[in-house]
């Protein structure tokens, strides 16, 4: 990181964000332990339309997001139906 980009500050790009507030977000609910669904996936299904609709137009029932335990494991599944490419 050079000198110049630490004091202005750098742009950081979408994809970079959104992993970090799917870890930030994963984190805060490993430590609530709370159980069935977790509140902030309405959340994070309003925040990844809105990012997708930049450059696609989807219907917002075209994405799914889940959460599945099994013993230590959890799943985060994001479904996405995009509609068809216009040829």
């Amino acid at each position: 990181m050079s000198i110049i980009s630490m004091l202005l500050g750098e742009k950081k790009k979408s994809a970079s964000v959104a992993k970090e507030r799917l870890q930030i977000i994963l984190a805060r609910e490993r430590v609530g332990g709370g159980s069935g669904q977790p509140d902030y996936l309405p959340a994070l299904q309003r925040e990844l339309m809105a990012v997708v609709s930049k450059y696609v137009s989807i219907n917002p029932e075209d994405i799914k997001v889940q959460l599945e335990r099994q013993d230590n494991l959890e799943v985060l599944e994001v479904k996405i139906e995009l509609p068809e490419a216009v040829r």
